[in-house]
């Protein structure tokens, strides 16, 4: 099996086609503010009171979840968040 160099310039451009580029950066201001007051992070997952789909900001707030309550939630039948 051959090991292809990942490709990740075409992973930016389509990360930017999508949108969601801006998103992950402001997930990733969420967890460097966190960090920055020294507040643990360890085993948490920084969550948007307001999901980032739905609109939502880091004005709106954050706060820290276990892995197992942010990363599920309902669906709706195009997989989009309820």
């Amino acid at each position: 099996m051959t090991e292809k160099a990942r490709p990740y310039k075409k992973e930016y451009q389509k990360q930017l086609q999508r949108g969601e580029h801006e998103d992950r950066m402001e997930r990733q201001r969420a967890r460097r503010a966190l960090d920055k007051k020294g507040i643990s992070r360890k085993g948490k997952d920084v969550a948007h009171v307001k999901a980032l789909s739905k609109g939502g900001s880091n004005k709106n707030g954050v706060r820290l979840e276990p892995p197992s309550k942010n990363r599920s939630f309902k669906r709706n039948p195009d997989s989009s968040m309820k």
